[in-house]
C-alpha cells in the first residue's frame, strides 16, 4: 500500500491495515528505523490484570515475564 506524507510529516494508515491490526483512535505506536526503513509497530501496554493467572502457582522469574512480553530485562 502507498501512502503520501503530508504537512507536519503526518501519514494516513489505511483503515483495512487499521482493522487488520486493531488498532484505535488514541492508540500508542512506536517507531523506529531499520535498515533504511520505516518501521511503524502498535505499543500495546499489558496490565497485571490482563495476565494474572496465566503463571499458575509456580515461581516465575521476572526476566521470563518480561522476556515473554517483550521486554529488555536490563
Amino acid at each position: 500500500m502507498e501512502v503520501r506524507l503530508r504537512e507536519k510529516g503526518r501519514v494516513t494508515i489505511p483503515a483495512t491495515l487499521r482493522r487488520d491490526l486493531g488498532l484505535v483512535e488514541g492508540e500508542s505506536l512506536e517507531l523506529t528505523a531499520k535498515d533504511g526503513s520505516l518501521v511503524i509497530r502498535p505499543r500495546k501496554h499489558t496490565t497485571a490484570a490482563q495476565i494474572r493467572g496465566i503463571a499458575g502457582h509456580g515461581k516465575v522469574k521476572l526476566e521470563d515475564v518480561e522476556s515473554a512480553l517483550g521486554k529488555d530485562a536490563s
